[in-house]
């Protein structure tokens, strides 16, 4: 077990950053909170692609004579725009934090259904 968790400790990564986003997720009351865990879940995500495209003894995708195995790297390429969505969704998301609170006060998820349905 303990061999298995040294050769694939990048999927044991993915796994716990998966769950500690997705709880954050699921679990927090405070928006901001709520945030956070959606950058954790999509930082494992963004492992998780780039674990799946390591390829053992893979060169770069240059032609060239005795090249062997190459790497595709179209999935660097998609986790990096990834990264540049996931920023700008956050961004956008703080933004309108910023607006919930100065307008309600509070960025409690309860208390703003509260508000609202009152």
């Amino acid at each position: 077990m303990l061999e298995l968790l040294n050769s694939h400790y990048n999927y044991f990564a993915v796994m716990v950053l998966l769950g500690i986003g997705l709880y954050m997720l699921i679990e927090s009351r405070n928006l901001v909170k709520k945030v956070i865990g959606m950058n954790i879940f999509q930082t494992g995500i963004f492992l998780f692609f780039i674990t799946l495209a390591f390829r053992a003894g893979g060169n770069p995708p240059i032609i060239k004579e005795g090249g062997g195995p190459y790497v595709s790297p179209l999935p660097h390429v998609l986790i990096l725009t990834a990264i540049v969505v996931g920023v700008s969704l956050t961004a956008v998301a703080l933004a309108l934090i910023i607006r919930i609170y100065t307008e309600y006060g509070t960025l409690d998820e309860d208390k703003l259904k509260q508000l609202y349905y009152d």
